[in-house]
């Protein structure tokens, strides 16, 4: 709301100018980092740098993980300063999402190799070598297995 004085000349202040928008293709992600509850609001003066804030607050949180079976891992996540927050930093401190990292690539290099290899996709349209091949990978699997 603007106010007038007399003798007084108008400035238009603009609001957007320390506000920057959101671009339509991200996401914001709001979400509490730490269990505990504020007991009161606490005002924290001379923090001058993001680190001495993650340093004064120390977030984290526990977080739920459920894998293919449906059954539930808990995990606690640090959050020291803002690269903790992609997916390379919550992946490096989760050993559930590391391993999820390490099977969704081990699908891209089969997927690539089924693109690529000439000699599997010959083998795969061709009923006799199919069987062979999946035989072979089975008897693969059962010497895995017995193995452990």
């Amino acid at each position: 709301m603007d106010t007038y004085g007399i003798g007084g000349t108008e400035v238009k202040t603009d609001a957007n100018e320390a506000i920057q928008e959101i671009p339509q293709n991200r996401t914001l992600f709001v979400e509490k980092l730490t269990q505990d509850q504020p007991i009161k609001p606490e005002v924290v003066t001379g923090l001058k740098t993001i680190e001495e804030v993650f340093e004064h607050y120390n977030p984290e949180v526990e977080v739920e993980f459920e894998d293919t079976d449906g059954v539930g891992r808990k995990e606690n996540l640090n959050f020291k300063n803002l690269g903790d927050f992609g997916d390379k930093g919550i992946t490096k401190q989760s050993s559930f999402l590391k391993d999820l990292h390490t099977e969704k690539d081990q699908y891209i290099k089969i997927a690539k190799q089924l693109k690529t290899n000439k000699i599997l996709k010959a083998a795969l349209e061709n009923p006799e070598a199919k069987a062979s091949l999946l035989e072979a990978m089975r008897a693969l699997l059962t010497e895995i297995e017995e193995s452990k």
